[in-house]
């Protein structure tokens, strides 16, 4: 359909098993979201830096605990490059640490979650995700 915006989601989470969880929150709700997975910050970097401008994501999900570079490494990262500015940011994290989360939002996440841990509120922070790709940019 014309004008519908093609929901394009990255996730990087060192726990596969969360990404599959979030992911089937996600298509549950919108079956024609893609998800660009991965389980580390460095190849999540790779992908963007080598990603045409108009196949960047709509949204970025970030898990804060990561080896090697972690959610709030990758945010300043992509805080000193112009063209990832529009795109939101969200940290997922087991921890509610508020300096874990200070530190997340002053590299520009715009949104700090700590991960639900049963089926109901995956489900609506699935909805809250997909919220970010529904804006118009």
């Amino acid at each position: 359909a014309m004008g519908k915006v093609k929901v394009n989601i990255l996730m990087a989470d060192d726990d596969a098993e969360d990404i599959e969880l979030i992911e089937e929150a996600i298509l549950n709700i919108e079956p024609d979201a893609t998800l660009h997975k991965f389980l580390n910050g460095q190849s999540a970097i790779e992908y963007l830096h080598s990603a045409p401008d108009d196949a960047l994501p709509c949204l970025i999900v970030l898990d804060y605990n990561m080896p090697q570079i972690k959610g709030s490494e990758l945010l300043s990262i992509m805080k000193s490059r112009k063209r990832y500015d529009t795109i939101p940011k969200i940290v997922l994290s087991t921890s509610n640490a508020h300096v874990h989360q200070h530190e997340c939002i002053n590299n520009g996440a715009a949104e700090y979650i700590v991960k639900p841990d049963n089926m109901k509120e995956l489900n609506s922070l699935a909805k809250k995700l997909l919220t970010y790709c529904k804006r118009p940019n």
